[in-house]
């Protein structure tokens, strides 16, 4: 599916806090929704771009009816975007994006191992 993203519509890439759909091949979904990351220091506006995949993310998810998402830890990892503040973001964000209409009733955030879970239970 990717693939016919960069050979049709975007050749170029997703760019930074965009996001798009498609289907999920053998998943127990019905999509994947991309987004790219912003990189921690490199990326112009970065906390802004890193808030943006997720509001956007949610927004393709609206678009497409979708009752539930599920995300990970964006640009904490490779991308080297600092834990806590990759969850405040987050948080903020997916609180921020509930009180608007949506169809989206569940947002879970999917986090790398038991202390990144433990740090974000604190910040609830």
């Amino acid at each position: 599916a990717c693939r016919e993203l960069r050979a049709g519509p975007l050749p170029d890439g997703l760019p930074t806090g965009h996001a798009v759909a498609t289907t999920a091949g053998d998943l127990a979904a019905r999509w994947v929704i991309h987004t790219v990351g912003p990189v921690h220091g490199r990326t112009p506006d970065g906390a802004a771009r890193l808030a943006d995949c997720y509001r956007n993310s949610l927004a393709v998810a609206d678009e497409l009816g979708a009752r539930s998402i599920a995300f990970p830890l964006i640009s904490a990892g490779a991308y080297g975007w600092p834990v806590e503040d990759a969850i405040r973001t987050a948080l903020r964000t997916l609180r921020d994006a509930g009180a608007t209409v949506t169809s989206v009733e569940d947002a879970t955030l999917v986090l790398f191992d038991e202390p990144t879970l433990r740090l974000a239970e604190s910040l609830l």
